[in-house]
């Protein structure tokens, strides 16, 4: 159970999305909800604040009588649910509503207390709104995803429910749910900021963990396949390079390998003085997707870890307009909507996820290529060389899958379009960046489920299944038994998505 008091942590999204946790709101957290709408209520009266008795956006000079206050919140969400594409998948559209919920719980959005509490209901209750992947443009934020969430909430539009799409009166009737009261502005302050890019970016912080973990087990795997030298691995250089992220990678390949018989010291080999021939026919150095781990992964950890710290940041914070402060009696116009934060740190985060991926490639490349190895069959085939194809045909699966997340890998950050009669003359992709680093990182997956079959393919050839380390072992034993041994050729998609899911959905 998580008490919701205002402030989260990755951790707590992790055990609402991912183990489905329930939430239960605060009691200090409610009263600070109801003083937050009590106060701009009153305040309002008087005064021209915007979204409450104004239009929106270019619109905002149009002053709105007070029989049709309510009204223009309805206006506002019917008419901005207007998103295209594929809908968001659960997970997703539940961490933006875990965000938003807790940003509309800090008090600085003047909201109705029944937002917060249907909203608990809906997450407690598995009750998922359709929301769309086009629409936002991340700048007066998520407004047209987040509208199909506020659409949820005052009882129209569609949810999935037990598996299936409903229209979102029948389920409420049969969970007994009833509607928000819209009385001042909820239907600005549910849409207006940077909960779905934000929550989106979560899940990709969740899941980018668990592939450099990944990538890292197979880095330090196929180490330990050609044998390399361990020195390019050691507290003392990676010491030398002070980047902590350089210096962590290099210390968990170290732990893996700690009890592998395979990896080689340099003074046993090389130091020795025995060395003498003109020509050597082992590698001195191993290529650098092998040798040079710490330094590529290094930084996808220290970007990684700043992502993480922004997006925590951004659920935490105010992100609507206008900012109710209860404390100084006062309401802010600004620009907290504005999804520049996310966005940089999607674009960051999707760079170097690729980078991951084309290290994976390029790995799985050294493997198939029995030239460059000198130790594997052509494409570690275990078959008949020329009847056979080994692992030939799921290499063009893991390059054309690289390629792409390399054009993806281009910047929304500096893509803006003005748009809402140039009202929004300079905006975020905030949205628009976290779906496209989420599509990077499932197509990582892919490409790392590919090396992984590999991995275990090589160390079955090379009867390597006794002396890898421990570590190695354990993954050896989980792939073997989504992927049996195989020397004759087999359909291997089922096997690649098999492998994908189980990295997916294991920490």
């Amino acid at each position: 159970m998580l008490v919701l008091k205002g402030k989260l942590d990755l951790q707590d999204f992790y055990e609402v999305i991912f183990n489905e946790s329930q939430i239960k709101l605060d009691a200090i957290l409610i009263k600070r909800v109801e003083k937050s709408f009590n106060f701009l209520k009153e305040f309002s009266e008087n005064k021209i604040i915007y979204g409450v008795n104004t239009g929106f956006g270019p619109m905002a000079q149009y002053k709105i009588k007070n029989e049709d206050r309510i009204q223009l919140q309805y206006n506002l969400i019917r008419s901005h649910a207007s998103g295209t594409g594929n809908p968001l998948s659960a997970k997703y559209v539940k961490s933006a509503m875990l965000a938003r919920l807790n940003t509309l719980s800090l008090g600085n959005s003047g909201v109705h207390k029944s937002t917060i509490e249907l909203m608990t209901s809906l997450i407690n209750k598995d009750i998922i709104p359709l929301i769309y992947e086009h629409g936002g443009v991340g700048a007066s934020g998520d407004l047209v995803q987040l509208a199909h969430l506020a659409l949820v909430l005052i009882g129209e539009g569609e949810v999935f429910y037990k598996g299936k799409r409903c229209n979102t009166e029948e389920v409420f009737k049969l969970e007994k749910l009833t509607p928000i009261n819209v009385e001042l502005r909820e239907g600005l302050a549910l849409m207006n900021g940077t909960s779905v890019m934000t929550g989106i970016g979560i899940v990709n912080v969740i899941y980018t963990k668990r592939l450099l973990n990944w990538v890292i087990k197979c880095s330090a795997a196929i180490n330990e396949i050609v044998q390399a030298y361990d020195d390019h691995l050691s507290h003392e250089l990676n010491t030398t390079k002070k980047h902590k992220g350089q210096q962590e990678v290099a210390k968990q390949m170290r732990d893996h390998l700690k009890d592998s018989t395979l990896t080689r010291s340099r003074e046993q080999f090389l130091y020795n003085g025995n060395a003498n021939s003109p020509v050597f026919k082992e590698k001195v150095q191993e290529y650098y997707s092998l040798r040079c781990v710490p330094q590529i992964l290094g930084p996808v950890l220290d970007t990684l870890n700043n992502t993480h710290k922004i997006l925590v940041g951004e659920v935490n914070s105010a992100n609507d307009n206008p900012i109710v402060d209860v404390e100084k009696q006062q309401v802010y116009h600004g620009g907290n909507f504005h999804g520049d934060y996310v966005s940089l740190e999607m674009d960051k985060l999707k760079i170097v996820v690729t980078k991951m991926s084309m290290l994976a490639e390029r790995q799985l490349n050294y493997l198939l290529n029995s030239k460059l190895n000198d130790i594997l069959p052509p494409f570690v085939n275990l078959g008949q060389l020329g009847l056979n194809f080994g692992m030939q045909g799921v290499q063009f699966t893991a390059t054309s899958t690289t390629a792409e997340n390399q054009t993806l890998s281009n910047p929304m950050y500096v893509h803006s379009i003005p748009n809402n009669n140039d009202n929004q003359d300079i905006v975020s992709m905030g949205t628009n960046a976290a779906l496209m680093t989420k599509k990077v990182i499932e197509n990582s997956f892919e490409v790392v489920a590919i090396e992984l079959i590999t991995i275990v393919q090589a160390i079955e050839y090379l009867n390597f299944k006794d002396k890898v380390s421990s570590k190695t072992k354990i993954l050896f034993d989980d792939v073997r038994k989504l992927v049996p041994v195989f020397k004759e050729d087999v359909v291997m998609y089922p096997y690649v998505n098999k492998v994908k899911e189980y990295l997916m959905n294991t920490n």
